[in-house]
């Protein structure tokens, strides 16, 4: 496959909304367009994948959902150890950051589906799956580190640590809006009969590109509007912000091909997965549960760096990578 390829119309205007911001135009969506539009695009991945799980295996499913724990649980751990080399981050950051990067970007997630639609690469239902999966466990792990942390400042200091309301925290984790309408289409897709799914298809399919590429066309705006506040961030992290997709797309890869056996549509899918950072499910988690951490890092590193990377050179590069790991 030509890198070429990656030249499709979804791409080309997340580079627009780049580019629109770049040059101070006044293009901005509607308050509100942009959650509805994402909504549709997690409701139409989530029923296509629903109406796939009808043929799938059932071992393998069960060991995509072990997977995707796992990952989501193990991600979140290498991204804090990372940041945390000479204590360069404090743990509270680290933290924070690390959990956005152990959970996934569903952006980043269609926006790899449409590559390989457009280049006629069949993929599994399972990644679709474990993208549900991963999301709360690195929520998590993102949760205790930080409430560690803090009782080792207040050991320290000779005072007694705060307690921590777990029960808003994990309530708020395991209902985001987000999950919840993907697993609800996964699993109308799969109990739905096929004529009633027939019906909705041209909703589903027919109109899904163009408005993948209206949903671009503000993350590039958005992406563009976060990487004025680079120099903020600072170099250790933005290294971090394309280092850990590296590393998690890498690990994605050789689980997706030697320990699930997917296809290269599926472990690419997988690395993607593995390789991105969420931006809209685990910042209000954190900001309520890890209040001692800068918002504006873990923002700027998920939307303005890892997004971006992940859309223009991760996308290619894992693909080629699982092809490459494939034939060894």
């Amino acid at each position: 496959m030509e890198l070429d390829s990656l030249l499709i119309p979804a791409v080309l205007f997340f580079a627009l909304g780049a580019f629109a911001k770049f040059i101070n135009s006044d293009l901005k969506f509607p308050e509100g367009m942009t959650k509805g539009i994402g909504l549709y695009l997690l409701m139409a991945i989530g029923l296509e994948g629903g109406l796939a799980l009808s043929d799938v295996d059932f071992g393998l499913a069960v060991s995509s959902i072990i997977w995707g724990v796992i990952l989501g649980l193990l991600l979140p751990l290498i991204g804090y150890a990372l940041l945390r080399i000479r204590n360069k981050i404090n743990s509270f950051d680290a933290a924070a950051i690390a959990a956005h990067y152990g959970s996934v970007s569903a952006a980043t997630f269609l926006t790899a589906v449409a590559f390989l639609d457009v280049s006629g690469v069949e993929y599994e239902s399972y990644p679709i799956i474990m993208m549900v999966i991963m999301e709360a466990p690195a929520i998590i792990v993102g949760l205790v580190l930080a409430a560690l942390a803090r009782k080792k400042l207040a050991a320290a200091s000779g005072e007694v640590a705060p307690k921590t309301e777990w029960s808003p925290l994990f309530k708020e984790a395991f209902t985001n809006g987000s999950v919840i309408v993907l697993l609800g289409a996964l699993v109308i897709g799969a109990v739905a009969t096929p004529d009633a799914m027939a019906k909705v298809t041209p909703f589903t399919n027919d109109i899904f590109m163009g408005v993948l590429c209206l949903f671009l066309l503000d993350m590039g705006l958005e992406a563009a509007k976060k990487a004025s506040t680079l120099k903020k961030v600072g170099g250790v992290l933005v290294a971090f912000g394309v280092v850990m997709p590296l590393v998690g797309g890498t690990i994605g890869v050789v689980v997706g091909v030697s320990f699930l056996g997917f296809s290269v549509g599926g472990a690419f899918l997988l690395a993607i997965l593995c390789a991105s950072a969420s931006y809209i499910a685990v910042p209000p988690v954190m900001r309520h549960g890890v209040p001692e951490a800068n918002a504006s890092y873990y923002l700027t590193l998920s939307l303005g760096v890892t997004f971006p990377f992940n859309v223009v050179i991760g996308i290619p590069l894992f693909y080629q990578m699982v092809i490459m790991y494939s034939a060894l």
